[in-house]
């Protein structure tokens, strides 16, 4: 086989490998902002002290006009 045949698919592979970590990485990074933002909320809402109805309620206030109600049933 040509050598730089085989030098590209080296490369290749190498970058393959260094882009399936990165995406890997950039999953976890993913998953760990959505948990500290979910905590943040969650301090929100218990600092104003307001239960699950409540909550859902001051939801539904807020919402815009012309959106479709969704039941998100009990939490």
């Amino acid at each position: 086989m040509n050598p730089k045949i085989k030098k590209i698919n080296a490369e290749y592979q190498k970058n393959a490998a260094k882009i399936a970590e990165l995406e890997a990485r950039q999953a976890e990074l993913t998953k760990q902002r959505t948990e500290l933002e979910n905590l943040d909320i969650i301090g929100l809402v218990r600092g104003m002290g307001l239960d699950p109805d409540q909550l859902a309620a001051l939801i539904h206030a807020a919402r815009p006009v012309g959106q479709e109600d969704v039941d998100y049933g009990e939490m």
